[in-house]
């Protein structure tokens, strides 16, 4: 064993033994929390943009696949509520990422679409995507990692 090797090893076994025992046995909301918080660091650091949520991600690429969507349809689609979907959109287009018009055929109705500079970026970001899955999912082994994709789309 190298001394870098060693070193990395103690650091482990104290990280195991300053955390607190309940956490193995913590209630699982609070497993899947801090498996949210470890995705969300990973995919802030990773994606591209630290300026760029989750949610807004998502957002984007709905609007990358439909072209145009109302407000309202582009919420569902990503799982989102009516006032987190405002504040996700008023934020995409003060960046100039997201434009807006009337719905031609009911004007109570705003259509969003992603505009160049937003189709740029999406781009770019995407071609990360696939390297945070992986850096997310990397503790566990493939059929771990396919298990918990099974187990996930039951419950999204």
């Amino acid at each position: 064993m190298t001394p870098e090797s060693a070193r990395g090893a103690m650091r482990n076994v104290a990280k195991k033994q300053s955390e607190p025992k309940a956490a193995a046995t913590a209630p699982r909301p609070y497993r899947i929390d801090r498996a949210h918080q470890r995705a969300s660091a990973i995919f802030q650091t990773s994606i591209g943009d630290p300026n760029v949520t989750p949610t807004q991600y998502s957002s984007m690429v709905k609007l990358h696949e439909y072209t145009e969507l109302s407000q309202n349809l582009l919420g569902r689609l990503v799982g989102m509520d009516k006032a987190t979907m405002q504040g996700v959109v008023r934020r995409l287009k003060d960046r100039g990422l997201v434009d807006s018009r009337p719905d031609p055929g009911d004007a109570r109705r705003t259509l969003l679409s992603l505009t160049l500079d937003g189709q740029r970026m999406l781009a770019k970001m995407m071609m990360n995507g696939p390297a945070v899955s992986r850096e997310t999912l990397k503790p566990l082994t493939p059929p771990e990692q396919r298990q918990l994709l099974e187990l996930l789309s039951k419950i999204i």
